[in-house]
């Protein structure tokens, strides 16, 4: 009688093969049961509250508070024209170089 050609290791990975293909069956099947497809767009939306946080139900249209838009800064806010009187300083010459046009000045202010 000749000797079966299915070793141990080959049954082994038939199991194991035959293992990993009944989980990636359960793994659809599971995915195909929680899908989102088909609900409704009232399911998927989400609010954000006065305080900033993630809700289900719509904000109360009573406490809605009206914002006009030229109030709203974005980014830099808008340069103030300085007083001339500010940008004339006034100090005290340390040190000048009249060959190199270079010198020092100590602010009286600070």
């Amino acid at each position: 009688m000749a000797k079966s050609q299915t070793t141990f290791s080959k049954k082994e990975k038939e199991k194991s093969r035959i293992a990993r293909r009944v989980e990636k069956e359960e793994k659809k099947e599971e995915r195909k049961a929680n899908s989102n497809k088909g609900k409704g767009l009232e399911s998927m939306l989400a609010y954000i509250d006065e305080n900033g946080n993630i809700s289900s139900t719509p904000p109360d249209a009573s406490r809605r508070i009206e914002i006009k838009s030229e109030d709203i800064q974005i980014g830099i806010p808008k340069r103030v024209e300085a007083d001339p009187a500010e940008l004339v300083r006034t100090g005290v010459i340390t040190m000048f170089n009249s060959s190199k046009g270079f010198g020092f000045i100590k602010d009286s202010q600070s």
